[in-house]
């Protein structure tokens, strides 16, 4: 599995799943990628997720 937000590998068994109320899911390696993605930033935008 990949996290939604920086493209990481997500290892069986960590990371988070967050499902929003329209039924869109997405998957965190960590509550870094979670934090950045409430705040509605652009991972191509930052410099640690976009390589």
């Amino acid at each position: 599995m990949t996290c939604s937000f920086c493209g990481g590998a997500i290892e069986p068994g960590t990371g988070k799943m967050f499902i929003k109320r329209d039924g869109a899911v997405y998957y965190f390696c960590k509550s870094k990628c979670q934090n950045n993605f409430k705040l509605k930033r652009v991972p191509r935008k930052t410099e640690w997720a976009s390589k």
